[in-house]
C-alpha cells in the first residue's frame, strides 16, 4: 500500500541542542527533548520532521519548542500538507488569544498562507467540563473549529480576501486517562472551505473510542 504515515514522538535532543530553561512554574529545567512528529513516505524513507511550537505547561518541564509550523509538498492526491501538535492551535506566548475577530489564529493563518490541502493535528487534548455527559466531545470539537476560523470564515471576516480554497483538517486526539487527567478523544475530520462561513464536520470518533478508522475524502 502506498501510504504516508505521520507519528508523534518525544524526540531526544543531541548534546549540542540541550539548553537550560524555565518551566511554567518558574523552575530552572534542562530542555532535553522536543514534542515532535515525523512523516514517512511509502518507501519507508523520512520525508520530514516537525517540533511542536506552542508548548503546553507539561512540555515546558522538558521540551524545547520548535521554530515554526511545517508544510510538506507531497504527490497527489495528498498534495500540500501542514502539521501541528495539540497546543499549536493556541497562541504562542506571550501572545494571548483575544477574540473571535482578532485571534491570533496562528496555525490556521499559516495553513491558509501555504494553501494547505490537508492540515493534520496530533493532539493529546484534555476533556473539558463542557464535554461531560456526551458520547463525543462536541464542546471541544467546536473549539477546534473556532481556532481554525480563517480557514472557513465568511468573506467579510477574512484577510486576505477569500478564494474558496478547501482544506481538510484531521484531528487525531488521544483517549483514556493518565495521572488523573482524562483525554477527550473524538478524533475528527473537517472540511473547511475558505470564505464559506462555516466548517463542516465529516467524521468523528467517540470520546472513549480507541481504534483505527478509514475515512475517504
Amino acid at each position: 500500500m502506498k501510504c504516508h504515515v505521520i507519528a508523534g514522538y518525544p524526540e531526544r535532543l543531541s548534546g549540542a541542542e540541550i539548553e537550560a530553561g524555565i518551566d511554567h512554574a518558574g523552575n530552572s529545567v534542562a530542555k532535553i527533548g522536543s514534542n515532535s512528529a515525523i512523516l514517512y513516505g511509502p518507501d519507508g524513507q523520512c520525508v520530514g520532521t516537525y517540533r511542536k511550537t506552542n508548548l503546553f505547561e507539561t512540555d515546558t518541564t522538558w521540551a524545547k519548542g520548535g521554530n515554526g509550523f511545517a508544510t510538506f509538498r507531497l504527490p497527489p492526491p495528498l498534495n500540500t500538507i501542514s502539521i501541528g501538535i495539540c497546543m499549536d492551535l493556541n497562541a504562542h506566548a506571550p501572545a494571548v488569544w483575544s477574540s473571535l475577530e482578532e485571534g491570533p489564529y496562528e496555525i490556521a493563518s499559516y495553513a491558509l498562507s501555504q494553501k494547505a490541502d490537508l492540515l493534520i493535528l496530533l493532539n493529546a487534548w484534555l476533556q473539558s467540563p463542557g464535554d461531560q455527559g456526551d458520547d463525543s466531545a462536541w464542546n471541544t470539537m467546536n473549539y477546534w473549529a473556532q481556532r481554525l476560523r480563517p480557514l472557513w470564515a465568511a468573506p467579510e471576516e477574512t484577510v486576505p480576501a477569500h478564494d474558496g480554497h478547501q482544506t481538510h483538517v484531521v484531528v487525531c486526539n488521544r483517549t483514556g486517562e493518565e495521572n488523573g487527567k482524562v483525554f477527550c478523544g473524538s478524533s475528527s475530520l473537517f472540511r473547511m472551505k475558505h470564505g464559506s462561513g462555516r466548517p463542516k464536520l465529516l467524521q468523528a470518533m467517540k470520546m472513549d473510542e480507541e481504534g483505527v478508522e478509514i475515512w475517504t475524502i
